[in-house]
Formats: C-alpha cells, structure tokens, sequence
C-alpha cells in the first residue's frame, strides 16, 4: 500500500491533544498497531482520558505538552474505528469521537519522542524506518515493565517558573531511563509484550483488549505525571 500524500501530525484545531499554534516544548507519544481502527485507536483514546483524569481538564493538558497521537503500520487512511473499540472507550468514560485513523508515515516516527507499540512485530517495523527510533520505541508493555522499575524520585519534576515547559522533562527522563534498562529487565517470556489484535472478535475479546491496555498504560501514565490514578 503506497503511503497516501499530504497527511501530517494533527493540528491545533479545537483538540486539547493536537499541537497548539505557538511553538512550546511538547513531547509527542505515538500509538502503534497494524490498521489504526482498534488496538492504537483504544490506546491513544484511553492514554488522553487518564491524562485528563490525572490532570484535571483538557486545559491542563493541553498547557502540559504532552501530545498523544496514533497511526497503523498498514493503518486504514480516514477510517473511523472500529464500532467495538468506541464501545470499549465509552466504558471508561474515554471520547471515541472524530477519531480518523492513519497510515503510518516517516513524519510521524521522526516527530515522536516515545513510540509505544501493540506488538514486538511493530516495534520492529517502527525501527526498520530508521530515524534512530530504536532507543524510543516501546511496545506498550514492554514500556509499563520498564516504567514500573523507576524510582519516580530519580525524574524531574516540572518547573513551576516555566510553566509551558510542562511534563516534557520529566518524560524525556523517563524515556531515557526506560531505555536505559531495557537490556537488564527482559520479559519473562516473549508473549507477555504482546497485545492481541481484536479485530473481528465479538465485544468481550474487546473489553479483554481494553482492560490489557487500561492496565498496562496506568503506571506509566502516572510516571509521566507524577500524578497516580484517583481512588
């Protein structure tokens, strides 16, 4: 599948998760599965409502820099996601709407400073498109192991004196300490990186998919924030 032309990063727009208009630090998260219709779609929805939760307000967010997009490595250009997954994200209280799904371009890897991934298959095909990717990019789970050996005291916290600087910090330091012990925590098998393609399956393969994710992406959403998930 040739990559369509013309597509970008989202814009700012009334999105409290798209770049803003002025030029401010951001760190930009990308979503990775196959078709950009389900697993990323669920992720990326489910990562901007725990950011909110944490946060306190699309506002907050937005002012924090932290930019959460997703694409598929054979992504389904201008697709909406799949019926299943808004379902799933209606279940968290997450926003399935104006969700257009995007095939995986160079851009997009070259603007991300953190790549999460479904599956070890797409972390692979991420770092195949060169642009020193390796060192950044994740699967999902892989990222939560990783995340989950930090000592959130070893990362910065954000500046009070400048406040557009946001999380951005403290998430580089976070990818670099991920990154850093990647070698020495290895999974305890291959599988447990994985997270399945739901694609097809009724709806409780999909909350099982959902609640993998939802799981998965609470500690290293409380990493990056500093902020753990309300009771």
């Amino acid at each position: 599948m040739p990559p369509p032309q013309g597509r970008g990063i989202a814009g700012p727009g009334d999105d409290p998760f798209a770049a803003p208009a002025d030029p401010m630090p951001c760190f930009r998260i990308l979503h990775v599965s196959t078709g950009n219709v389900c697993r990323s779609p669920i992720t990326e929805r489910l990562h901007r409502h725990a950011l909110q939760e944490r946060l306190g307000s699309p506002q907050a967010v937005r002012g924090c820099g932290l930019l959460v997009e997703s694409a598929g490595t054979w992504g389904h250009e201008g697709a909406p996601m799949e019926a299943h997954a808004a379902t799933v994200l209606a279940d968290y209280g997450a926003d399935p709407a104006g969700f257009i799904g995007r095939e995986l371009l160079d851009e997009h890897v070259i603007r991300a400073d953190l790549v999460l991934t479904a599956t070890r298959d797409h972390r692979a095909q991420v770092i195949s498109m060169g642009h020193s990717a390796g060192l950044r990019t994740f699967t999902l789970k892989e990222f939560n192991r990783l995340v989950r050996a930090i000592d959130p005291a070893t990362l910065p916290a954000p500046d009070p004196d400048l406040p557009d600087s946001g999380l951005v910090e403290r998430a580089r330091a976070l990818v670099g300490a991920a990154a850093a012990l990647r070698g020495w925590l290895l999974a305890p098998n291959p599988e447990s990186d994985e997270v399945y393609d739901p694609y097809g399956a009724p709806i409780t393969f999909f909350r099982s998919i959902g609640d993998e994710i939802n799981r998965a992406l609470d500690p290293v959403v409380t990493a990056l924030t500093g902020v753990p998930a309300p009771a």
